[in-house]
């Protein structure tokens, strides 16, 4: 969709979210957040701005889909395609998630005038294929256009993103490169007015391109304390810094009042860290604001955060969807991983979780599947430990991830090559597993984990 912009001389700017090709995938309230923050800034240093969103599930060649159900998740279009190159004796549907192609084509046809510059962004790794597939559309559409590529899987995955995207340019930054980018592939020069870092003077993220507004994801601070051996959060957001209360509560009522959003959900990676002054002051604006709201945690909290005042303040502020950072129950030997959360710890967040008025189905505790060296019996074992607290096991696949401080491990565990190409660390085909994590077993774990609902 485009946005207009004032300057006669600024540059068109189109912005892309790509496809997925993976074995599934769902918006589980997904949206490309960085892209559409670039979005935000161009449009406010005057530039004319278009998004178009491969994965679109409100376009308007499709049928009515009601926004609001399932707080605004909701299943992709999907479309059978041939499976990688490597992974074409696993056995299940490998999709292209997303609209057709035929609809983007027809979406770039009808850029008036055609973009000067062309930013798509990356997510997982192992998507890098749907990535490529939509630079390839990008190119014969506008060949000679200059195209970007940035995102998690650029950034962790350089090489191989620039010996293969097809990309003119990859960068490996969070957005500091914008201006010097613009100007060098369209010669135009903005104010510049926005510090990344100054989280505060940022224009909020462009949500608004977007053909329907189901929720907004909301992002408080960036950075994380902690430094799990699974986690890339370290390499991403090397640097902590955060919004102050005041300024997210006026963007929630932003989207809010002026679009009628009522479903959030936090992409933080710590957002109950010093929660006196962070998250309290926020939930306490929100009671106070006496909005109808919802919100959701999909990145997960940190347990040792929720004391009785912070889950109090949680359940009346509108908190919905709980997932709780738990990862394993193997708590005596979790040094390797990670020093978020204690056996007493959990459970007593889980108690003060319930007390506050918290259901099961509200709350959710993640367990990572798929570790190197980790038994079909561990992970049995850390269900049941999760539902006798009355609370819900949620299976997180776990995905080896470059740069981590699990990656050697990762990588001297899996039965493929991983450090050979990213489509080998898709968590839907357990990696870095000697045990049977087949669909069957997996098919089974599950049904264990929804037993206790």
């Amino acid at each position: 969709m485009p946005s207009n912009a004032s300057d006669s001389h600024a540059p068109h700017v189109l912005l892309v979210n790509p496809w997925i090709h993976d074995f599934a995938a769902y918006d589980v309230w997904a949206k490309p957040y960085g892209l559409l923050s670039l979005a935000a800034l161009l449009r406010a240093d005057g530039a004319r701005v278009s998004y178009i969103d491969c994965l679109d599930r409100f376009h308007p060649n499709m049928a009515p889909v009601d926004a609001s159900a399932r707080h605004g998740r909701g299943p992709y279009l999907k479309t059978p395609i041939p499976h990688p190159k490597g992974l074409e004796k696993i056995a299940r549907t490998y999709s292209r998630y997303g609209v057709p192609p035929e609809w983007v084509r027809a979406d770039l046809a009808a850029l008036d005038p055609p973009p000067d510059l062309i930013l798509v962004t990356s997510l997982m790794t192992y998507w890098y294929p749907g990535v490529f597939e939509t630079i390839r559309e990008l190119k014969a559409a506008f060949p000679k256009t200059p195209l970007i590529l940035g995102g998690i899987y650029a950034r962790l995955c350089t090489d191989h993103a620039r010996a293969q995207s097809g990309a003119d340019q990859v960068v490996t930054d969070r957005g500091e490169s914008l201006w010097t980018l613009v100007e060098t592939h369209t010669g135009w020069a903005g104010a510049h007015r926005a510090e990344l870092d100054e989280m505060d003077a940022q224009p909020y993220p462009a949500f608004d391109l977007q053909r329907r507004l189901p929720y907004v994801p909301l992002l408080t601070a960036r950075g994380c304390p902690f430094d799990c051996a699974y986690c890339a959060a370290r390499l991403l957001e090397p640097v902590r810094c955060r919004r102050s209360p005041e300024s997210v509560l006026a963007e929630i009522l932003f989207w809010h009042e002026r679009h009628g959003v009522a479903d959030f959900a936090f992409y933080d990676d710590a957002l109950l860290v010093d929660a006196r002054r962070h998250a309290w002051p926020l939930l306490e604006g929100i009671i106070r604001s006496e909005r109808k709201l919802y919100f959701h945690t999909p990145n997960a909290l940190h347990i040792r955060e929720i004391g009785a005042e912070t889950a109090d303040l949680m359940f009346r502020a509108g908190f919905h969807t709980l997932r709780l950072g738990l990862e394993t129950t193997a708590f005596e030997a979790r040094e390797e991983l990670d020093a978020k959360v204690t056996a007493a710890e959990f459970r007593q967040a889980v108690d003060h979780l319930k007390a506050a008025g918290f259901g099961a189905d509200q709350v959710g505790a993640y367990l990572l599947v798929g570790l190197p060296g980790q038994t079909v019996a561990a992970v049995e074992r850390s269900i049941r430990v999760v539902q006798a607290t009355g609370i819900t096991p949620i299976l997180a696949h776990y995905t080896p991830i470059p740069g981590t401080r699990l990656w050697p491990a990762a990588v001297a565990a899996s039965r493929y090559d991983l450090t050979a190409d990213p489509i080998f660390t898709n968590n839907a085909i357990f990696p870095c597993s000697r045990e049977d994590f087949s669909w069957p077993t997996l098919s089974r774990l599950k049904q264990m984990a929804k037993a206790g609902l």
